[in-house]
């Protein structure tokens, strides 16, 4: 039965506004922690997918836990909605919308999160997250802009060939960490351009993650495509970056 301490959230609907994105907004829901107080500052994870990871993730949920009963410090959730129908185009990096995003998320989105919590502002303070094709955006966010964002949690990460060959391009990724998992049961699974083995993709991207330097936890475990995987994964996996 879950403690009725760890169902007491506190998320606010946020609406920001933006040029990049044809829609001129984006909705985003912001998870504060036990005893928030403006006058501190806090850790903070940036979610793709941000209704999913909340929804289905119950992302809320478990970070209440990990405060309260787990040691973890105190920190804040944003997670950012995407309309589905337009998702590969806005997380893959030859999607049609995807650069546009990317400008919308580190140079709308972040600003106007920093202006109106207290959030820490250091690279190593921020931590990107996505599953699937989010958990590629994440990383394609980083490379994008290394100087705001150095950590990804990636889970089941869909760095399908444009992916990898962009991973291949870079020379050095040292200061890139990730914590990166893949179901092992997730070698045939159904995209949008037929089936795709994601347990060969993610060890192709470690490789070539590991020759170019970049610092990480990679595990293959039991799971399916799916947030029944991900969602018993997700506490392991904040704990990583904010275990204290």
């Amino acid at each position: 039965m879950t403690d009725e301490r760890y169902l007491k959230r506190t998320v606010v609907k946020e609406v920001v506004p933006s040029r990049y994105l044809p829609e001129g907004q984006r909705n985003l829901r912001v998870y504060l922690p036990p005893g928030y107080n403006e006058i501190l500052t806090y850790p903070v994870v940036y979610c793709q997918d941000g209704e999913d990871f909340f929804n289905f993730g119950r992302i809320a949920t478990t970070a209440n836990r990990l405060i309260l009963d787990e040691g973890a410090e105190p920190f804040i959730i944003v997670g950012v909605d995407v309309d589905k129908s337009q998702r590969t185009s806005e997380y893959s990096p030859d999607g049609e919308r995807h650069y546009n995003y990317i400008r919308f998320f580190a140079e709308e989105m972040l600003p106007y999160i920093e202006e109106k919590y207290p959030v820490r502002r250091e690279p190593a303070e921020r931590l990107l997250a996505g599953d699937s094709l989010g958990g590629t955006v994440s990383f394609h966010l980083a490379l994008n802009y290394p100087a705001l964002f150095t950590r990804v949690m990636s889970l089941s990460g869909a760095y399908y060939d444009r992916s990898r060959d962009i991973m291949a391009s870079q020379t050095d990724l040292s200061w890139l960490e990730l914590y990166m998992i893949v179901g092992l049961q997730e070698t045939a699974y159904e995209t949008e351009t037929g089936p795709m083995n994601f347990v060969d993709i993610n060890r192709h991207a470690r490789e070539l993650l590991k020759q170019r330097g970049a610092r990480f936890s990679y595990k293959e475990l039991n799971g399916q495509h799916q947030w029944g995987f991900w969602q018993k994964e997700l506490p392991e996996a904040l704990l990583y970056f904010l275990g204290q």
